[in-house]
């Protein structure tokens, strides 16, 4: 059977973020044998569910929707998500589930994996799953989650926060990165990169990056770093110099360096290793290449250093990651 993913809609949801899990989750498919048609086995089984009986939900728009699933479709999800809402009451103003909630919650099996998207992360501490854990919200709620939750360990400048069977994003567009870190996370690189590919979004941004740059957009008439991080990309095996990619943009390395940190949050150096690792586990989870070879290209050059930056990237050694994804996708 599928993993089924089940999406709690509240009364005042978003209806942008209520639609990511569908979209992410319900476009992943095995791409082995059907990488560009799209029509490899569906990996997951996505449904929307109400806290109430089968009925209209409102929205924060100017419409409802019709959710066809009440509160009991909780129990046969193996990953439950709740996106945001603008209308959560007494759980965003004193921490507490309603009891219409706390018996939708209760439906809800033991070990399912919980996950929120952007204040969606209200109603996880408030039902208990985030005490003691680490958890992010959107930026500007973050102050407010942590005084009414303080004995949850908010972190808000990061785009999400996986920590196992809990996971919390920020607000939006978090919301896909997070998604797609868990079709990662299940089914490997290839099938994650398929989906943000049909969905027309970056592959990967890493949770730890920031969720607020102050400039996100480079001013009018003002020159990129795009043509370089193309450039990089296409050579990540090779050594790469700040300088070399500076070269890329005819900028002076101070300029470049600054520019860079506008557009994507993080240094070139910690971009290059995001992305260095990202071609390492893909090698890892979809060829026999030795340990050395991967690390050569994926430009890092020697073993020691793939193992450092896997290690403190993924929390395991090549070996054992590439050991411990094919034994998980083979057991799904």
């Amino acid at each position: 059977m599928r993993h089924r993913v089940v999406v709690l809609a509240l009364d005042g949801v978003i209806p942008f973020e209520l639609g990511i899990p569908q979209r992410i989750f319900g476009r992943a498919r095995t791409v082995a044998d059907t990488p560009a048609d799209g029509t490899g086995e569906e990996l997951y089984d996505v449904v929307t569910c109400s806290v109430r009986p089968p009925g209209p939900v409102r929205t924060d728009a100017d419409f409802s929707i019709m959710v066809e699933r009440g509160p009991d479709a909780l129990a046969t999800g193996d990953t439950v998500v709740v996106p945001a809402s603008y209308e959560l009451g007494p759980v965003h103003e004193e921490g507490r589930l309603t009891r219409e909630l706390a018996a939708a919650f209760a439906y809800i099996r033991p070990g399912t994996r919980m996950v929120s998207i952007c204040t969606g992360g209200y109603v996880l501490a408030a039902a208990g799953y985030l005490d003691g854990r680490p958890a992010t919200t959107h930026w500007s709620s973050a102050a407010h989650f942590q005084r009414l939750f303080p004995q949850v360990h908010v972190d808000p400048d990061v785009l999400f926060i996986d920590d196992g069977d809990v996971l919390t994003s920020a607000g939006v567009a978090a919301g896909i990165d997070l998604c797609l870190h868990l079709v990662r996370r299940d089914h490997g690189t290839a099938v994650a990169n398929d989906v943000a590919r049909r969905t027309v979004v970056p592959p990967h941004r890493d949770g730890g990056q920031a969720q607020f740059i102050r400039r996100p957009l480079p001013e009018a008439g003002l020159a990129t770093t795009t043509a370089a991080r193309t450039w990089a990309l296409g050579r990540l095996e090779q050594p790469i110099l700040l300088r070399d990619m500076a070269g890329q943009e005819s900028m002076s390395v101070r300029t470049f360096t600054r520019r860079f940190r506008e557009e994507v949050g993080i240094s070139p150096g910690q971009w290059l290793t995001q992305q260095r690792v990202e071609r390492a586990r893909h090698l890892l989870e979809s060829t026999d290449l030795s340990v050395d070879r991967v690390a050569r290209d994926a430009g890092f050059g020697t073993a020691t250093s793939l193992r450092q930056h896997v290690q403190a990237a993924l929390g395991v050694s090549p070996t054992v990651y590439r050991r411990t994804f094919r034994s998980t996708v083979a057991g799904r």
